[in-house]
């Protein structure tokens, strides 16, 4: 992977990663584990009040929308299961939309990237999310492709959950090189050895799918999901 040279790689980076109810903890903490020996992090919320993950855990946003820097170098949109109400949130979507068309990265891990195509910023790209969503980023324009990490110019998104470190490891490859991305990696021991090989579905039992499916309640949410857009369209 080639080092993208219009960054300067003596500068920290400045993300801003979207906080909202119902995200998914391990969304954002494993790009934000990567990336922010190398970056100035904000963590961002539409106020600084306390925000609870889908796992019950809680975060602190450090900056809210109005405070955020306008030109961020990585805009970053995490998933969960508060992504079907947020990709409807008027002031999120608002944000998101202004901040991404400024900024020099475009970023998902899982179904973030459904916040991404909502704000408009997908259309035409390739992109990956979370396999039980692929067929959605369709109805907004985007290209899904079956990848854990998809690089299409400035947008970067990662598959689901896990694949967020994976993720950040390849952004900050592509922005650091490949040295700081590799020295990252170990430091952080990243070294997968799963005990099952059942992590997609080209791998899982048809019974894992269909088990996995109905806990993640991801058909409901799909249909609403494409309704809602099939409605908006003129």
């Amino acid at each position: 992977m080639m080092l993208n040279e219009s960054v300067n790689p003596e500068q920290k980076l400045v993300v801003g990663m979207v906080l909202f109810p119902g995200l998914t903890l391990l969304d954002l903490i494993g790009p934000l584990t990567v990336l922010a020996y190398h970056s100035t992090i904000y963590l961002v919320s539409s106020n600084l009040e306390p925000v609870t993950s889908d796992q019950g855990a809680q975060l602190v946003p450090n900056c809210d929308y109005d405070g955020c820097p306008v030109n961020l170098d990585i805009l970053f949109i995490p998933g969960g299961d508060g992504v079907v109400d947020a990709m409807v949130d008027p002031a999120l979507l608002s944000f998101v939309k202004t901040r991404g068309q400024n900024a020099g990265y475009v970023t998902s891990v899982c179904t973030g990237a459904l916040i991404l195509a909502a704000a408009g910023l997908l259309e035409g790209f390739d992109a990956t999310t979370h396999w039980a969503w692929h067929d959605v980023l369709k109805t907004f324009g985007a290209n899904p492709v079956a990848k854990r990490v998809v690089i299409d110019r400035n947008r970067v998104t990662g598959g689901g959950v896990t694949a967020g470190i994976d993720f950040g490891l390849s952004l900050l490859a592509h922005l650091r090189g490949e040295l700081a991305a590799q020295t990252r990696q170990l430091m952080i021991e990243y070294d997968p050895n799963p005990p099952f090989e059942s992590g997609s579905p080209e791998k899982a039992e048809p019974k894992v799918i269909e088990l996995a499916e109905k806990l993640l309640n991801a058909a409901a949410e799909r249909q609403i999901v494409i309704q809602r857009q099939n409605r908006a369209r003129p």
